[in-house]
C-alpha cells in the first residue's frame, strides 16, 4: 500500500470541525470513570466500616457496566446518542448522588449501597465507544482516523491515571462522598455537553434508524480484537498484582505507584508515536504483532533484578499497550457497518474489562502457590496465546 508524502498531523485531527467540541465534551464525562473507582471504595468502605461489603459493591457495579454494555450500546446504535445517552447520564448521576448523600456519614445499610451501586453500573452511559463511533463520522479519511484513535486512547489511559490522584486529594481535604458527587457531577456535565454539540444533533437527526442485527453475529465477526483485547486486559491485571508483591519483597511498597506511572508513560509515548505512522500491514495483521510485545517483555520482567529494573520492563511493555487498543479499534471499525459501531466497540470495552477481572482473579493464588520468577511469564501466557492464534488463522486464510 503505498505510503502519502506527508502524514496527517494531531493539530490536523483537533483542526477538523466540531472535533473539539465534541472530543472535549466526552473527555469530561469519561473523567468521571477515572474518578469514580476509587472513590465508591473509599466511600463505602467509610460508611459501612468494611473493605469486604465496600469491593462487593464494587463487584457489583462492575459486573452490571460490563454485562449490559453491549445493550446499552445497542440502543444507541438503534436511536442514537443524541436520544439515549442524556436518560443514562440522568439516571447514573442520580444513583451515584444518592450514594454520595448515604455514605457522607458512617451508618448506611450496606444492602442499600450495594444495591445503589448495581443500579448505577447498569446505567453507565458507554462515552468510550460512543466516541470511537463519532471518530468514524467526524473523520472519514484513514490517515487522520488513525491519529484520531492513537490520541483518544491516549487520552483515556491519562485520565485513569489523573483521575485517582483527584479522589484521594478530594478523600484527603474532605470526605470520600465529596469524590463520589464530583463523578456524579463530571459524567452528567460531559454527556450533556456531548449531546447538545450540533454535530451529534444534526447526526442523529438526518440518520434512519438501522436493522437489527444479532450482537452475537458481531461477537463473532470481531472475534480477533475481542480476543485480543481480553488477553491484554488479563496480562496487564495480573501484571499489576504481581507488581504489589514484587515491590514487596524488595521492602519498596510504595514503588508500585512510579512502576505504573512508567507504565502509563510508556503507553502515551507508543500511542503518540504509533498514530504518526504509515503502516504498510493491514490492521488484521499488525494487530497480533503489536499485541506480542507488551506479552513478551512482561514475561521477561521476573530477570529484573531491582525495582528500577522492573520500571524500565514496565515502561518497555507499555510502549505497545495503546497502539494495541488502538488497532484493536480500528480493525473493529473496519469490520463493522456505521450502524454497528457503538455496540461493535462495546463488545471490545467489554472483553478488555472481563481480561482484567479475570487476570486479577488468577494472579493472586498463582502469586500464593507458584515461584514469583515462574508468574510474570505464566500471567502473560493468554495474550500470547491469542496472539499467536490470531496471526496463525490470519496467515492460513
Amino acid at each position: 500500500m503505498p505510503s502519502p508524502t506527508r502524514a496527517p498531523s494531531y493539530a490536523a485531527v483537533l483542526l477538523t470541525p466540531h472535533v473539539r467540541r465534541v472530543f472535549t465534551a466526552a473527555l469530561l464525562g469519561r473523567l468521571s470513570y477515572g474518578t469514580v473507582f476509587l472513590s465508591l471504595i473509599l466511600a463505602l468502605a467509610h460508611a459501612t466500616g468494611s473493605y469486604t461489603q465496600a469491593g462487593t459493591a464494587l463487584a457489583l457495579n462492575g459486573a452490571a457496566s460490563s454485562l449490559l454494555s453491549p445493550l446499552r450500546a445497542k440502543l444507541i446504535d438503534r436511536h442514537g446518542p443524541h436520544r439515549t445517552l442524556p436518560p443514562m447520564a440522568v439516571a447514573y448521576s442520580g444513583l451515584l448522588a444518592a450514594i454520595s448523600a448515604l455514605t457522607w456519614h458512617p451508618g448506611a445499610p450496606a444492602a442499600l449501597l450495594s444495591a445503589l451501586a448495581c443500579a448505577a453500573g447498569a446505567c453507565a452511559p458507554p462515552l468510550g465507544p460512543v466516541m470511537r463511533t463519532l471518530w468514524s463520522d467526524l473523520l472519514p479519511d484513514r490517515p487522520l482516523l488513525q491519529r484520531a484513535y492513537s490520541l483518544d486512547t491516549v487520552a483515556e489511559e491519562l485520565l485513569f491515571v489523573t483521575g485517582p490522584l483527584l479522589a484521594g486529594l478530594a478523600a484527603a481535604l474532605t470526605t470520600p462522598a465529596l469524590g463520589v458527587a464530583a463523578s456524579a457531577a463530571l459524567v452528567l456535565a460531559g454527556t450533556l455537553a456531548l449531546t447538545t454539540s450540533p454535530f451529534v444533533r444534526d447526526r442523529d437527526r438526518t440518520r434512519a434508524a438501522p436493522a437489527e442485527r444479532a450482537g452475537t453475529r458481531i461477537a463473532a465477526t470481531l472475534w480477533r480484537p475481542i480476543a485480543v483485547a481480553a488477553g491484554l486486559g488479563a496480562c496487564l491485571s495480573a501484571f499489576t498484582l504481581l507488581l504489589v508483591v514484587f515491590t514487596a519483597r524488595h521492602h519498596q511498597p510504595a514503588a508500585v505507584a512510579w512502576i505504573e506511572a512508567a507504565l502509563a508513560a510508556g503507553s502515551a509515548a507508543g500511542g503518540l508515536a504509533h498514530g504518526t505512522i504509515t503502516w504498510r500491514l493491514p490492521a488484521q495483521m499488525r494487530l497480533p504483532l503489536l499485541a506480542a510485545g507488551p506479552g513478551l517483555i512482561t514475561a521477561t520482567a521476573s530477570l529484573a533484578p531491582s525495582v528500577p529494573w522492573l520500571a524500565l520492563a514496565a515502561g518497555a511493555a507499555g510502549v505497545f499497550v495503546a497502539p494495541v487498543l488502538t488497532t484493536a479499534y480500528l480493525l473493529t471499525d473496519e469490520l463493522t457497518a456505521p450502524h454497528d459501531r457503538t455496540r461493535a466497540g462495546a463488545w471490545v470495552n467489554a472483553a478488555f474489562n472481563a481480561g482484567s477481572a479475570a487476570g486479577t482473579a488468577a494472579a493472586g493464588p498463582l502469586a500464593d502457590t507458584v515461584p514469583l520468577p515462574l508468574c510474570f511469564p505464566l500471567a502473560t501466557v493468554p495474550l500470547l496465546t491469542v496472539a499467536a492464534v490470531t496471526a496463525l488463522r490470519r496467515t492460513t486464510r
